[in-house]
């Protein structure tokens, strides 16, 4: 998607074809910049995986922040066993080639302890007791999810929609923390960035569920 000297290309964290389209974005454009849903926390976090979230994280994100991100960390890696990518390649992919480009890397994403604080205030009981059955259908009745799609792959719009839909029905409060919320900062970044760096080329990576919010974010 394209939008004045912006390129975004919208991923999955854990597909083998973004990790392509990430490589064949930044060999095409050739950017001096690329911009990265992550934060400076998950950028180190990225480089320097650590095994295992410790206690004393607890300190940072609070026990229920510290327990969402341990669900959610949790959550993203078995996916990305089954696929055999490792959550976050397409990144890493990436950093890695803004620093062989000499691109300069900019991130764009909101401070992840501010975002589980958030969503530790915001979610009310309804949608915990609802995620809580969820999981129980998913680990325990091995209940098929409604929507099925192919890991290996980004998601197609159509599916995208039906998917975010899904959660703003059922987790209103979670879409709009870590989707709305996130969005309207991203895209903050991103026109203060096209605005300041108007003759540089810029590639934007950003999760497919993100990619025309942020769009409609920025043109508003």
């Amino acid at each position: 998607m394209h939008f004045k000297n912006l390129t975004i290309i919208g991923t999955s964290h854990i597909a083998r074809e973004s990790i392509e389209e990430v490589t064949k974005a930044i060999s095409t454009e050739k950017p001096e910049i690329v911009a990265l849903e992550l934060d400076l926390r998950r950028f180190h976090a990225l480089l320097n995986p650590r095994p295992k979230m410790k206690l004393r994280d607890i300190r940072m994100l609070g026990v229920k922040g510290w327990l969402l991100n341990l669900i959610g960390s949790w959550a993203e890696a078995k996916m990305g066993k089954l696929v055999g990518v490792k959550p976050g390649t397409e990144m890493k992919t990436a950093i890695m080639l803004a620093a062989k480009t000499n691109a300069k890397v900019v991130l764009i994403d909101r401070d992840i302890t501010i975002t589980l604080k958030r969503l530790t205030t915001e979610i009310t009981w309804r949608e915990k007791s609802r995620f809580i059955a969820d999981i129980f259908k998913a680990l325990l009745l091995r209940k098929a999810p409604e929507i099925n799609f192919d890991l290996r792959k980004v998601p197609s719009k159509e599916l995208i929609e039906k998917l975010m839909k899904n959660v703003k029905t059922r987790y209103p409060n979670v879409y709009k923390v870590l989707v709305r919320e996130r969005d309207v900062h991203m895209a903050k970044a991103l026109n203060k960035l096209i605005n300041t760096e108007k003759d540089k080329r810029i590639v934007a990576i950003v999760g497919a569920g993100h990619e025309e919010s942020i769009i409609k974010h920025m043109n508003g």
